[in-house]
């Protein structure tokens, strides 16, 4: 959106789209050169062990001697659109060839 006398306003032209003022004046921040150098090393390690977590993964760059919290490596791995790769549970989901024993349903 551009700015114009001419035209609607700021306040209406957000209106009309159904967004606060706030969103049009908001400018994202580049990333530091902190994070970037932990996600670099975030990335070596997640090539090696792809199955660890975020814990796991906190717990090594302190090992590297780097100063981190959980949550700041949980907001790198989702920048960096990576998870934990591990079985997760599907107990919910029934054997497509599993026949259902009438002596054991109920009802």
């Amino acid at each position: 959106m551009e700015l114009s006398s001419e035209e609607l306003s700021v306040t209406r032209q957000c209106e009309l789209l159904s967004m606060s003022r706030s969103t049009f004046y908001y400018q994202t921040k580049p990333i530091s050169a902190m994070d970037l150098e932990l996600m670099h090393r975030i990335s070596e390690q997640y090539l090696k062990q792809p199955a660890s977590g975020t814990r796991t993964m906190r717990d090594y760059l302190r090992g590297l001697g780097y100063k981190v919290n959980r949550k700041r490596v949980q907001r790198l791995m989702r920048i960096m659109g990576i998870c934990a790769v591990y079985p997760k549970p599907r107990t919910s989901a029934p054997y497509p060839g599993h026949r259902i024993c009438p002596i054991c349903s109920r009802g």
